[in-house]
């Protein structure tokens, strides 16, 4: 997403001033609107983001009072209007929220928005790319070559933190999972970055998604946690009767706590560094002078330069601390 600052502010609602009596240039406005998701699919805009082409993604939705199932695409809404099913009426507000009546108490909305779409995208590219390096391997006699010798490096260096972490043994068993949360976060993120369509979406940025995620290595570290785990977290062996009306409360919070700790730091982090590239670049604007660009351009690029970094070390940090977690569970034992 953070390059597309390019074209950024000519998407954004509202302007710079370029003349007196002219609305003037709102920064959170913008960063919130670069930042959320939406049922449209910006390709490109000008004008001042007057005239744009967007693809348009499909709605639906549920009415949880009438029962009735909406499905209709986006472009049914542009322009202010309005689609009547059953005698309710369907609209998007200024933040892209579908209501039913003017409200959202009775919507649940499950439409393929920009950054579902973006998820799609990016597990269709995991397919491509790996059974391609597959394909490849076996073709070369089990030789990986060129782009797949790459593929196959990454794929052993994630196994790598599964065996440092879990064990050789017990880690097997975990790197398929292990794998498919560093490439996928990976991807995504990566996806964010590219500064035009069909990039510019913000998926790891979102909770939702971030916080999907963390259920997953919940689910998996303790579906499998061996019986010690559970013996020390709702007994807490060793420690003095009084304390364990503490310690034990404690350790069934930290169950919850770790998970919390996932999606926190992989949403803020990336949402944090596409909201400081955006900042850096609407400084043009919020200072209305052409003077600053070189310096706003510079640190924008640098920091978009970091993000491409920091895209890979967050996928990184989420995945060897689940494999953490992970190890905590299976490889428990019984206090001596």
């Amino acid at each position: 997403m953070s390059l597309s600052t390019t074209t950024l502010f000519a998407q954004a609602d509202t302007t710079a001033v370029h003349n007196e009596g002219e609305e003037k240039f709102n920064v959170v406005e913008t960063i919130s609107h670069h930042i959320s998701d939406s049922h449209h699919w910006n390709v490109i805009a000008w004008d001042g983001g007057k005239k744009s082409i967007d693809i348009p993604l499909p709605v639906m939705a549920y009415n949880t009072q009438s029962g009735d199932f909406l499905f209709t695409l986006s472009s049914s809404f542009d322009d202010g209007q309005v689609v009547v099913k059953n005698g309710v009426t369907y609209s998007l507000n200024a933040h892209d929220k579908l209501l039913a009546d003017g409200s959202r108490d009775n919507v649940f909305d499950f439409s393929l928005t920009r950054n579902v779409a973006s998820g799609i995208m990016a597990s269709v590219l995991l397919l491509l790319v790996f059974c391609g390096a597959a394909r490849s391997i076996r073709k070369n006699g089990g030789v990986p070559k060129g782009a797949a010798g790459a593929a196959e490096y990454l794929m052993v260096f994630v196994k790598d933190i599964a065996d440092e972490q879990i064990g050789k043994e017990k880690g097997a068993r975990f790197t398929p999972f292990l794998l498919t949360l560093f490439f996928f976060i990976w991807f995504n993120n990566l996806i964010g970055l590219i500064p035009f369509f069909p990039g510019s979406s913000n998926l790891s940025g979102n909770i939702a998604f971030t916080g999907v995620l963390a259920v997953f290595t919940f689910i998996v570290t303790h579906v499998f946690a061996n019986k010690h785990y559970w013996i020390e977290t709702f007994t807490v062996p060793n420690v003095p009767g009084i304390m364990k009306l503490i310690m034990i409360p404690l350790e069934i919070l930290t169950m919850f706590i770790r998970p919390f700790t996932l999606l926190v730091r992989l949403f803020a982090n990336i949402t944090g560094g596409h909201i400081i590239v955006i900042s850096l670049f609407a400084l043009i604007f919020i200072l209305e002078s052409i003077g600053i660009a070189p310096v706003s351009i510079l640190l924008g690029l640098l920091v978009f330069t970091l993000e491409l970094i920091f895209g890979a070390l967050q996928a990184y940090i989420f995945t060897v601390l689940s494999a953490l977690y992970i190890s905590l569970a299976v490889n428990a034992s019984a206090e001596e």
